[in-house]
Order: C-alpha cells, then sequence, then structure tokens
C-alpha cells in the first residue's frame, strides 16, 4: 500500500448485543468490542463493505 492511502474512523455508537452473531461477527472484524470505541483504518472497499453492513450502528468519519 503506498502511503497516500485514505484512512476513515470507524466508531462504535450502538451495542452489538441482541444483533444477528452475523452482524457481531463483522464488528469484530472492524476490530470494534466496545461502544464509543473507534478504530482508524485503510478505505478499501472491503472495510466500507462490512462499514455499510452495520452503518444503524457505526459512525464513519474521513481522516486526513
Amino acid at each position: 500500500m503506498s502511503a497516500n492511502t485514505k484512512k476513515v474512523k470507524i466508531t462504535l455508537t450502538k451495542s452489538s448485543y441482541g444483533r444477528k452473531p452475523k452482524r457481531a461477527a463483522t464488528l469484530e472484524a472492524l476490530g470494534l468490542r466496545k461502544v464509543n470505541q473507534a478504530v482508524v483504518v485503510d478505505a478499501t472497499p472491503q472495510i466500507l463493505g462490512m462499514a455499510r453492513k452495520v452503518q444503524d450502528l457505526v459512525t464513519v468519519e474521513d481522516q486526513t
């Protein structure tokens, strides 16, 4: 990957408790385990797709 790779900050805003196991696994794959936890990751199509699948539980912000 190049040094110019775009980054995004993904923050878990709602709990995964009571959600389907597949959605909880998606949050785990993103590295989100606790509410209000945030991770900064590369903005790859795979990561953005996972964030889109759980968009009601997370917020996504661009990082510069």
